[in-house]
């Protein structure tokens, strides 16, 4: 059973059905794209909906439970394989990797590196923790303890803003919870695990572009880090022991981490696959591993095969627009036949307005491409987005991505 049938689950119902698997798909839509996935089971219910979920899966007598690429249904997928005695993640775990407060404390006392954090609710102890946090010398931002994507996230600039950071980042938060914490300088990068038997295995570390201040949306990523032997050494210790902190003993994990001029520090860690295309295109790309297919072994308790086959680079890169209605779009096959693009894709028609990039939902394509190492993976991705042009009617300027 695969929780989801968006555009972001695509890929393990596609794999699972190569693997010849019977696969049930379970999304609140009823025209998600992965039930046109031919002989998928259809469940259109909600994927947080756990008593209905977990209905279905006695029904269809499920081996196995899965997601990738979102948070929001890892609690279900927890109720369902302890319910019914498959390999899966506890609701301890869940709840610690799906919210940000709980994960803070668990790798605090933990000992694993975190920013310095506070968790408040109402307006006043907000205020009171980012004078806090400036109080000790650092720059504050601020997120909703229980969403991800970037949503809600926000860095205070000065005390001008406090106000409007509290109501935008408030409305994100499902329970109202906000974590107000240090603004970690430094590269950023994520880690690629996958868990079998208590076991951490890194498949990859990924170097991470952002739109920096003030959403920090997610724009880019390039396969192998790049980063020095011994700093991704102690990036790969940092990350192992959070994903043991936090209960990861079977399955997968995408954990993010500032490396800073203390040492590499917690962003947040997610107990599924990374979402753009990291785990399901990059990784494979550059390593040979393919983590959706082990993924899915796992949760079926199988012993995946996790050996590297190659050593290459991979990247991705998404396209910079403004704000504006799309009149044309233009450069596309150019770009397709470029020497090493895998994929370009562009989720916007012309028609459509697009928005100022806030979230990972704004962005409106990308391009993946691999290379003999990192270096020539993203030189090919920047390239090729050089060669597509979108003109925005509201200005009328000529937007390169």
């Amino acid at each position: 059973m695969i929780l989801g049938a968006s555009i972001l689950q695509l890929p393990a119902i596609e794999k699972a059905k190569e693997m010849g698997l019977a696969v049930i798909a379970v999304d609140m839509n009823p025209e998600a794209v992965g039930f046109s996935v031919d002989d998928v089971v259809k469940e259109v219910i909600s994927t947080i909906d756990t008593e209905a979920v977990l209905e279905a899966a006695k029904r269809h007598q499920i081996d196995g439970i899965m997601t990738l690429a979102s948070d929001m249904p890892m609690q279900t997928v927890a109720v369902v394989s302890e319910a019914l005695g498959l390999v899966g993640v506890s609701r301890d775990t869940a709840l610690k990797a799906t919210n940000k407060a709980f994960m803070r404390d668990t790798l605090k006392e933990a000992g694993v590196s975190v920013p310095m954090y506070f968790r408040v609710k109402g307006k006043e102890a907000f205020i009171e923790a980012v004078e806090k946090v400036k109080a000790a010398g650092y720059k504050c931002i601020v997120k909703p303890a229980d969403n991800s994507g970037s949503r809600g996230v926000d860095l205070l600039k000065d005390d001008s803003n406090i106000d409007a950071a509290y109501d935008y980042t408030v409305k994100f938060s499902r329970g109202g919870e906000i974590v107000v914490e240090e603004f970690m300088e430094g590269p950023e990068v994520s880690v690629e695990t996958l868990a079998v038997d208590g076991d951490v295995h890194v498949i990859q570390i990924t170097d991470k572009l952002t739109t920096g201040a003030p959403y920090f949306v997610e724009m880019g990523h390039t396969q192998p880090s790049r980063l020095a032997k011994d700093v991704r050494q102690r990036i790969s210790e940092v990350a192992i022991a959070a994903n043991k902190a936090i209960g990861i003993s079977n399955g997968p994990s995408h954990t993010e981490i500032k490396v800073t001029k203390d040492g590499p520090k917690i962003v947040e860690l997610g107990a599924r696959l990374g979402g753009d295309c990291i785990t399901t295109h990059l990784v494979p790309l550059s390593t040979g591993v393919n983590m959706v297919d082990a993924s899915i072994r796992i949760a079926l308790g199988e012993k995946p095969d996790l050996e590297p086959k190659w050593n290459k680079g991979s990247a991705i890169r998404y396209f910079q627009t403004g704000e504006g209605t799309i009149e044309s779009i233009e450069g596309i096959e150019k770009a397709e036949k470029t020497l090493g693009v895998v994929q370009v894709s562009v989720v916007h028609s012309v028609g459509e307005h697009v928005s100022e990039i806030k979230s990972s939902n704004d962005r409106v394509g990308f391009v993946i491409a691999q290379g003999m190492n990192a270096d020539d993976a993203a030189t090919i991705s920047e390239r090729c987005c050089n060669t597509i042009n979108i003109v925005s009617v509201e200005d009328l300027s000529l937007i390169h991505i």
